[in-house]
């Protein structure tokens, strides 16, 4: 790693492209910006993404996701690394042999489907996250969907949040925030004015609630969590400071998300540079 260290604080996403901007490495980009660090990008894979799905996606070449890394890494120098959308067993073979190598916090997001259900994992990719990727993790920021497809688990109450923390920890992340935005949200769990998180290392646990907001326009919700906790780790804060930070960026955004498209539009990551009134026009 380079090292110099004046300049801006640099953050760097290692993920899948968004073509509607509203969720990956464009979504990194944004919230990395919005909270004061320099975003740099691995691109790992391209999808044709919008409103309604994701109608198309390709993984790179492992040899062309090294190089960026490199490049990256060697000239510029990394104060954090997020990764997100890596596809295929190969691609996180790789990521996490380059993680290893840099000295640097890492957040994990085990992207393993999209907003709309459509599958962004390799199911042959998921013993490489466990065995490889999730070893190498500062923080690990799973869903529900993916505490199950990692690890078995159905979280159906916020003491199954418990179990499942242990159960992605004992692959060897130091903490886990286990996401609990689907409880109550009309998936299990029932109703809940709340959206719970669970942060732990397995040894002191912070429960993060925010309201829940009544918007259904959450596209890029989980990229920008795990940016905004690796752009806060990068800036010096403690993983439970850099969480509840996080916590509170991505809250802002979902309660302004706006509508783009016919399906679900994206949160919003400018949110804290608009007025207080500023809106969107209402869409058909």
């Amino acid at each position: 790693m380079s090292a110099d260290v004046t300049g801006p604080v640099r953050v760097l996403t290692v993920a899948g492209s968004d073509s509607g901007g509203g969720a990956g490495i464009q979504a990194d980009l944004k919230t990395m910006l919005a909270l004061g660090t320099h975003g740099m990008s691995v691109i790992a894979a391209v999808t044709a993404q919008n409103s309604l799905g994701v109608q198309g996606a390709w993984e790179l070449p492992v040899e062309a996701v090294r190089a960026q890394y490199r490049s990256v890494v060697d000239d510029i120098g990394v104060q954090a690394v997020k990764t997100g959308m890596l596809a295929s067993p190969e691609l996180v073979e790789c990521v996490a042999e380059l993680l290893a190598g840099t000295d640097a916090p890492v957040v994990i997001d085990p992207v393993g489907v999209s907003k709309h259900g459509d599958a962004l994992l390799a199911a042959s990719a998921l013993d490489a996250v466990r065995t490889e990727l999730l070893p190498t993790a500062t923080v690990a920021t799973p869903n529900l969907d993916e505490v199950a497809q990692l690890t078995g688990v159905q979280v159906e109450s916020e003491a199954d949040m418990r179990t499942a923390a242990a159960a992605v920890l004992s692959f060897g992340p130091r903490w886990v925030v286990i996401k609990g935005g689907h409880l109550g949200s009309g998936g299990p769990g029932g109703g809940s004015a709340e959206a719970v998180d669970l942060l732990t290392d397995g040894a002191e646990e912070h429960w993060l609630r925010a309201p829940r907001h009544d918007n259904r326009h959450t596209h890029g919700t989980g990229c920008t969590l795990a940016s905004a906790i690796a752009a806060q780790l990068a800036k010096g804060q403690s993983v439970p400071e850099a969480v509840r930070a996080a916590k509170e960026f991505v809250t802002g955004a979902i309660a302004a998300g706006f509508a783009l498209g016919g399906g679900i539009g994206p949160v919003d990551h400018g949110w804290r540079f608009k007025p207080a009134e500023a809106d969107y026009p209402a869409r058909p």
